[in-house]
């Protein structure tokens, strides 16, 4: 039962992991890299597509992404698609590929970045401790129902906790290296 209760907790925080790396990777850093484009969605005939699923998306250099479409007449809707997300990107059309400059980040920009990755950060912690918080009350709820004893449901809680524990750890490295990332000119 209890065994039960900590491996969903901890399922559910890997969970919370996973979704703060991939709110991180949202987060650019000054250099390309083709999972920038990741969240873009592109109307593929009157469906909304990964532009992953459309196009080839490679990197140039260190600062172009190079988006090829397979088909040449996605080329205004997949630009029109990176243009109008929110990632600040300005698409030039060449021919049969369509360039994404990165344009250089400041250093005031750098610090808002920080702070938005310091509040993502925030709140895969608070997802993590919800979760840690249903846990224990599910404990709780069968401590009351007796089906487990108090010593099981004291060591059950102590365990959860130290699974929140090393999930909060791995929050903790995922900022510092992003923020390292950021930061690095």
């Amino acid at each position: 039962m209890i065994n039960d209760i900590q491996q969903e907790a901890s399922d559910r925080m890997a969970k919370s992991i996973e979704a703060l790396k991939k709110s991180f990777t949202k987060i650019r850093t000054g250099r390309a890299h083709p999972s920038l484009l990741d969240q873009v969605m592109v109307s593929y005939y009157g469906a909304d597509t990964p532009l992953s699923q459309v196009a080839n998306v490679m990197v140039e250099d260190s600062r172009t992404l190079a988006v090829t479409p397979w088909e040449k007449n996605m080329m205004q809707a997949i630009e029109k698609a990176i243009m109008s997300s929110d990632l600040g990107l300005n698409p030039v059309t060449n021919g049969n590929v369509i360039r994404v400059p990165l344009p250089m980040l400041t250093e005031e920009r750098r610090r808002d970045l920080v702070k938005i990755v310091k509040a993502e950060a925030e709140n895969g912690r608070i997802s993590i401790r919800n979760i840690r918080r249903d846990a224990n009350s599910e404990i709780k709820e069968a401590l009351k129902e007796k089906m487990v004893s108090k010593d099981e449901a004291h060591a059950g809680e102590e365990k959860i906790q130290k699974i929140t524990d090393q999930y909060i750890k791995q929050v903790e490295t995922l900022l510092e290296e992003k923020e390292a990332d950021l930061l690095s000119i």
